[in-house]
C-alpha cells in the first residue's frame, strides 16, 4: 500500500480533487490510502440537494465550504478535529458495499487505544451506541475509493449549527441524511491531550503493521498542478456543489401587512425554472413580470437579489420592501 502524502493541505476543494486525480491516474498494480483533514465545511454525497441539507444562512455567515463528493450517503461536516481516510484499490464486486472490510483494521486500532468501536448498520462505525465514523463509496468499474470520517475532537456543536435546515417546505427527489447521535473518538480515551497529528500517526502506524510494503508517495508539480486544474473544474464550481442538486420544488408563504404573498418554485440544476405567485395582495403592476423576470436565474440570493433589483417590488406587491421580498425567496423560516 501507498500512502499519499497531501502536504498539509486542508481545503476540502483541493482533497477532494486530489482522492479523484489519484483514483483514475495511479497505477492500478497498486493500492493507496490517503488522509486529510478539511476547514470546517459540509460535503454533501453526490445524490443529495444541497439546499435540503445545510442552515446556507449559517453557512455563509460562517464561512463553512459546501462541497459535493463523488460518492453518495449523507452530507457529514467537517472541521479541523475530523481525520479522513480513502482507501483507492482496484474494484472488485464483492468489496463495493463492504463496508466491513475495508474498516477492519481501523476498528482494530481503535480498540487498541481502547475505543469500543464496532461497525454498525451498512457504512457507520460505532462507540457505545454513537457514530463515531461515516463511510462511502465510489467506483468507476476499473478502480474504487472507500472513504470515510474519524471524528476525533470534532466541534460537535457546529456540526448541529451547520446541518440544521432553516428553509422548509423543499420537496425534493434527493436522498436525504439521517441524522445519528455522534461523538468524538477522543472522549473515549484514557489522555485527552492526543493531538489529531498523533491519532493520525497512530493509526498509521496500526495501518503499518498490516503491510509489509508500505511507502509515501508525493505528487510532482504537473500531478499538483492537474489536481488544482479538476479542483477548479469542478469542485470549486457552484455547477458542481449545488447546480448539481436534483429537481425540487419549493414553497414560501408570508403574511404582510399588504396581505399574503405565497410562491412556488421548481428549481432544476440550480435555476429557477418555473414560478408562480399567489396571494391576497394588492399590487399596481401584473406579478407575471416578477415570474418572467426570475425564470432561469440562478438559485441564489446574490443572483436573485440582482434580478429583481431591475424593478420595484412596491409596484406589484404592495408597500414591502426589496430585501422582505428577497428573504421571503431565498431565506430562513420565521
Amino acid at each position: 500500500m501507498i500512502f499519499i502524502d497531501n502536504e498539509g493541505i486542508t481545503k476540502p476543494q483541493i482533497n477532494l480533487a486530489l482522492e479523484e486525480y489519484a483514483l483514475r491516474n495511479f497505477g492500478e498494480s497498486d493500492d493507496y490510502l490517503l488522509f486529510y483533514v478539511n476547514e470546517p465545511s459540509i460535503i454533501i454525497g453526490r445524490n443529495q440537494n444541497t439546499l435540503e441539507e445545510i442552515n446556507d444562512e449559517y453557512v455563509r455567515n460562517n464561512g463553512i465550504h459546501v462541497v459535493r463528493r463523488m460518492s453518495g450517503g449523507g452530507a457529514v461536516y467537517h472541521d479541523l478535529g475530523n481525520l479522513n481516510f480513502s482507501f483507492i484499490t482496484n474494484y472488485k464486486q464483492e468489496n463495493l458495499n463492504n463496508f466491513l472490510k475495508f474498516n477492519e483494521p481501523v476498528i482494530r486500532i481503535l480498540k487498541e487505544m481502547g475505543v469500543p468501536a464496532k461497525m454498525s448498520g451498512r457504512n457507520d462505525i460505532l462507540a457505545n451506541e454513537k457514530k463515531i465514523s461515516g463511510n462511502a463509496q465510489f467506483s468507476t468499474g476499473k478502480r474504487m475509493f472507500s472513504h470515510g470520517t474519524l471524528l476525533f475532537n470534532s466541534d460537535l456543536g457546529e456540526v448541529a449549527n451547520a446541518l440544521n435546515v432553516k428553509m422548509s417546505k423543499i420537496q425534493s427527489k434527493g436522498h436525504k441524511s439521517v441524522r445519528s447521535r455522534v461523538a468524538n473518538i477522543i472522549e473515549f480515551l484514557d489522555t485527552k491531550k492526543m493531538k489529531l497529528s498523533d491519532f493520525k500517526q497512530r493509526i498509521l502506524d496500526g495501518l503499518y503493521q498490516d503491510r509489509e510494503n508500505f511507502e509515501t508517495y508525493k505528487l510532482t508539480e504537473d500531478e499538483w498542478k492537474s489536481v488544482h486544474e479538476l479542483k477548479d473544474e469542478k469542485y470549486g464550481n457552484w455547477e458542481w456543489n449545488y447546480g448539481k442538486s436534483p429537481k425540487f420544488n419549493i414553497q414560501r408563504t408570508k403574511r404582510f401587512p399588504v396581505g399574503e404573498i405565497d410562491l412556488r418554485l421548481d428549481v432544476q440544476k440550480g435555476h429557477i425554472k418555473n414560478l408562480k405567485i399567489y396571494g391576497d395582495f394588492f399590487g399596481k403592476e401584473s406579478a407575471h413580470e416578477v415570474e418572467d423576470l426570475l425564470q432561469g436565474v440562478r438559485y441564489e440570493p446574490e443572483d436573485i437579489a440582482a434580478s429583481i433589483k431591475k424593478v420595484d417590488v412596491k409596484d406589484y406587491f404592495g408597500n414591502i420592501e426589496q430585501q422582505e421580498f428577497l428573504d421571503l425567496i431565498y431565506g430562513e423560516d420565521e
